[in-house]
């Protein structure tokens, strides 16, 4: 028996994504989109590449975590809960083999058919460092299921798709308010904040664009929401982990009134994404930077097992 057996368990491993979200040096809750892998221990399993390796610098520094399931593209479920974990987390050393987690990997593979092709002879040299990965564990201590479909919206939201919702939005654009031409393009996105404990809090809202920030609003009934730093994540993937886009904004938020409702100063934007050969060079510049300063040597990476389970079909959805 396990915390997990609380909650839905095939409906959290349908889930294709999950808003996986750390703490920052500043304290921070910033979320990602990531793939977590449900271990019969009741653990889960997320790996990250060097090439991105924020979120498990956070980890080490501060293991208090917590996940959304929120977003059920590519699931199979019509209308499937959302599911909430917060818990604790270690990252382990780096590795390249599969080896003791083969059926993770078999996961990734069948999620995402586009990713086998990084295995190929012709692409293996600029796509090492996808495979240079850093494990996290979770083991999570507390759990919720929502109703499908939970979203939190401000009580001042103006309706969605209404002429004045709109022009809100073209003024902030206008206005060059940062994260306004992100959030334009997504009808919800998810608040990574602090509650009264300290702890991370995450729930899918609706940001609007009132007096210089976003007016957003926390999970029903949390409204111990502390005031102070928080990010607003959007992204979004086809039924093949493909296609993907995303936004961070970072901020502060404080309280609007009564109730759930939180007014978020935006301060910056973190990788809005953009050029895709861009993109490739610099996750293979903090790759290499990741390497040389721990005086770190390339590993290789074993190629022939990850084209074995490439080819394999998945032992579970």
């Amino acid at each position: 028996m396990t915390i997990l057996d609380q909650i839905d368990q095939t409906v959290l491993d349908a889930y294709r994504t999950c808003e996986f979200a750390t703490l920052a040096r500043d304290g921070t809750p910033i979320a990602w989109p990531t793939s977590p892998f449900r271990r019969q221990d009741g653990t889960l399993l997320i790996t990250t590449s060097i090439g991105f390796p924020q979120k498990a610098l956070n980890v080490r520094r501060d293991g208090r975590v917590a996940l959304l399931f929120s977003d059920p593209t590519g699931s199979g479920l019509g209308d499937p809960a959302q599911l909430f974990i917060r818990g604790t987390a270690v990252c382990g050393e780096l590795t390249t083999s599969p080896a003791g987690v083969e059926e993770y990997w078999s996961m990734l593979y069948w999620r995402q058919p586009s990713s086998r092709s990084y295995t190929l002879p012709v692409i293996r040299s600029v796509m090492d460092w996808y495979y240079l990965r850093l494990p996290i564990t979770v083991t999570p201590e507390h759990v919720a299921q929502s109703p499908a479909g939970t979203v939190a919206r401000p009580t001042a939201a103006l309706p969605a798709g209404s002429p004045e919702l709109a022009e809100a939005w073209l003024r902030s654009v206008r206005a060059g308010l940062p994260g306004a031409r992100e959030l334009f393009g997504y009808a919800t996105a998810v608040l990574a904040a602090r509650d009264a404990d300290g702890g991370i809090t995450l729930a899918r809202t609706v940001p609007q664009p009132a007096d210089g920030g976003y007016l957003v609003a926390a999970a029903p009934g949390a409204d111990d929401l502390a005031d102070g730093p928080a990010s607003l994540l959007v992204h979004r993937h086809n039924d093949k982990l493909a296609g993907m886009s995303f936004a961070l904004v970072r901020g502060r938020i404080a309280r609007a009134g009564t109730g759930t409702d939180r007014l978020f100063t935006p301060d910056r934007v973190v990788d809005p994404g953009g050029n895709p050969v861009r993109a490739l060079r610099d996750v293979r510049a903090t790759a290499a930077r990741y390497l040389r300063t721990r005086s770190l040597p390339r590993p290789a990476v074993p190629w022939a097992q990850y084209r074995a389970l490439a080819r394999r079909p998945a032992d579970r959805s």
